[in-house]
């Protein structure tokens, strides 16, 4: 077996199906890219179009299968709704990404129930209607993983955790329940945890040179994540080579979180 052979069976993604919501920016967008560069054919899922169709548009570039849906995963509807139209462009997924996330993140004497509402229904309730949509029919099959992005404020508290830290902190109790639930039947359910990445979520920080500088300085490798640090991660969990990796927390940050 010649070394290509060799990683392409470990690690190709020919023939499979993926969903990623929150696919057209920052960490979503490269993870969606590296999927379907890995040979899957990829549905991204967010809300812009004009964002949705120029992702599209470069993954097509390089000669990628890849569609859109925009959609609006604030509320249940909106979730089962985007589910059915992804389902519809390639076929049901065989990998299905979490990525689309808010964050709202006020002091915890100013947390309303409505900025609770809202972070716990996209960064929690989406994923679980999804996983609860596509994880049965992947056990089925015999085959699927279920990728979530979580964050640091899963594990520890600073700057404003807030309800967001606690969405993310149960996002990854949700991929061990998945895991439990499915992984005898082939699925795999996992998660990335990013350190501080510079994307348009972390917009708020990312332009104060002061706390950025910070933050890097609290890695080990002396720099703060980049989106396309989570492409080699995010093709291994999608992939045969993770088969026996699953109800896993996987730090993607540079060492931040050991340091």
């Amino acid at each position: 077996m010649s070394s290509r052979d060799y990683l392409s069976e470990l690690f190709s993604l020919d023939d499979r199906v993926a969903v990623v919501t929150g696919g057209s920016s920052g960490i979503g967008r490269a993870v969606a890219g590296a999927l379907a560069r890995a040979g899957a054919s990829v549905v991204i899922v967010a809300r812009k179009e004009a964002e949705l169709a120029a992702t599209v548009d470069e993954f097509a570039a390089d000669g990628c299968r890849a569609g859109w849906v925009s959609a609006d995963l604030s509320t249940r509807a909106g979730v089962r709704a985007a589910a059915e139209r992804a389902a519809a462009v390639f076929g049901e997924p065989d990998i299905l990404v979490n990525s689309a996330g808010i964050n709202l993140r006020p002091p915890m004497s100013e947390l309303g129930e409505d900025v609770w509402d809202a972070t716990m229904a996209v960064n929690l309730e989406a994923p679980y209607l999804l996983g609860q949509r596509f994880g049965p029919g992947m056990a089925e099959r015999g085959f699927g993983r279920i990728i979530h992005i979580t964050s640091q404020q899963a594990h520890r508290a600073f700057v404003h955790s807030g309800a967001y830290g606690v969405s993310k902190g149960a996002l990854e109790s949700l991929a061990r329940s998945q895991a439990e639930a499915w992984s005898a039947h082939g699925v795999t359910c996992n998660t990335l945890v990013p350190g501080f990445v510079m994307t348009p979520l972390n917009a708020r920080l990312s332009s104060d040179p002061e706390k950025v500088a910070a933050l890097a300085a609290r890695t080990m490798v002396g720099r703060n994540g980049l989106a396309e640090d989570f492409a080699g991660a995010a093709v291994f969990l999608a992939g045969r080579a993770s088969g026996y990796v699953t109800g896993q927390a996987i730090h993607v940050d540079g060492g931040f979180s050991v340091h």
